[in-house]
């Protein structure tokens, strides 16, 4: 299953080469400028408690991943493509090898404003500890469980910028991705594992489904404002217990239909910078409101030295019922952190948190650094870890998935 993913995955890629490939030389009186760029990386995961499953009896784990970057730009900048394939092979677990098109997107620039058609990548939000608005690409959750790892997503994007009154982005979004999990051999997932290959959905149409999204995005004095609107299949899926062929309890994935308005705003005050995140969300279990808000102060040049240290703290709630005795991820929760930068040639930096859920003695811990070694070369470090015991908090899934991470990239 996983050769066919990955050759699946690289099809598009393939197609869409060829296709601007030939673009460019039917037209060799335009002048075409082509760049080239992009990150090779190795990555070793290292876990220090023994696995909850027997199928999963290793501590580490190795993967490659290559993420090359063309980006094509023809009439007088007027017109550009960028095109950004993904592939990682993993040692252990075979949902997570896989390819993507991350972005395979022809973008042209005129008076009026800016169309964009193909494969894209977009990112809504202000907030650190959780991207609460962040709904147009779905989660790559095999890539890492921050959910910061997005898929690509087909779609035709209209925007206009104004003088006076912002920017207004119209989506169309033809077509939907599942959510991608880790396998019944892979760490870092949910028990019982997830039936990624017998997901359902509200909608007849399924994948096929066509969604569509409005924002606008304002920017007056110190604030940063963004309002959305979006109507399709929701990208976070319902897990419903299920049983598979040979009677083990499973979880099936469930696409609801949603609409979802949303707001984020940031507020910069000096060495302040108030984020907040919110929206109310109306789908199969009815109507539910989540948000996400707080500050980052940075004291800047700390001991008459170029470090800056900033200080981190927001509040998470979610009214989402409880669903099957689980409780949701982030109902009542609150997170504090520290952000360290070196401002040094290496440009070294640590983000150090936790998410405290303040119904219960259950802490999310998060440490995350990187430094570069030399111009090309970035070395990174990511540890997670879940203290205290809940059986209703839907963290408990990893009390036993603590991990170190660390990564060797060479950009090109």
């Amino acid at each position: 299953m996983g050769r066919y993913k990955l050759l699946k995955g690289l099809l598009p890629f393939c197609l869409v080469f060829f296709a601007v490939s030939a673009l460019a030389d039917d037209e060799p009186e335009e002048e075409v400028e082509v760049s080239l760029s992009g990150s090779a990386s190795v990555e070793l995961r290292l876990f220090p408690d023994d696995p909850p499953d027997p199928r999963q009896d290793y501590v580490g784990e190795l993967s490659f991943a290559l993420e090359p970057e063309w980006y094509w730009s023809w009439g007088d900048g007027h017109h550009s493509f960028l095109l950004k394939p993904f592939l990682r092979m993993d040692n252990r677990d075979g949902e997570r090898t896989h390819a993507d098109i991350r972005e395979a997107i022809w973008t042209a620039w005129g008076d009026l404003g800016e169309v964009k058609v193909g494969i894209g990548k977009v990112f809504w939000g202000v907030a650190e500890s959780l991207h609460l608005v962040d709904i147009v690409n779905q989660t790559d959750l095999v890539e890492n469980i921050d959910q910061e790892d997005k898929l690509g997503q087909p779609m035709v994007r209209l925007s206009h910028p104004t003088d006076e009154w912002g920017t207004f982005d119209f989506y169309l979004l033809p077509g939907f991705r599942e959510r991608t999990f880790p396998g019944k051999k892979g760490r870092l997932r949910r028990r019982p594992a997830v039936d990624v290959q017998n997901a359902e959905y509200e909608s007849a149409a399924e994948q096929l489904h066509v969604d569509f999204a409005l924002r606008w995005a304002y920017t007056y004095d110190i604030f940063d404002i963004g309002l959305a609107y979006f109507q399709g299949t929701g990208r976070d899926p319902l897990l419903l217990p299920g049983i598979d062929n040979v009677g083990n309890l499973h979880l099936v994935p469930y696409y609801e239909q949603i609409e979802q308005l949303s707001i984020d705003a940031q507020a910069t005050l000096d060495a302040w910078l108030l984020k907040f995140e919110a929206y109310t969300r109306k789908g199969k279990l009815g109507r539910h409101f989540a948000m996400v808000g707080g500050f980052e102060y940075t004291f800047v040049g700390v001991a008459e030295t170029d470090i800056d240290v900033g200080v981190l703290a927001e509040y998470l709630f979610n009214d989402r019922k409880r669903l099957f005795e689980v409780d949701p991820a982030f109902q009542n929760d609150f997170f504090v952190g520290s952000r360290i930068v070196l401002n040094d040639v290496q440009s070294t930096e640590v983000l150090i948190g936790v998410i405290s859920d303040l119904d219960s003695n259950v802490r999310f811990w998060n440490i995350e650094a990187s430094r570069r070694l030399g111009g090309a070369w970035k070395l990174s470090l990511e540890a997670r870890a879940i203290a205290g015991k809940d059986k209703n908090d839907a963290l408990q899934a990893l009390r036993t998935e603590d991990y170190i991470q660390l990564e060797l990239a060479r950009y090109f």
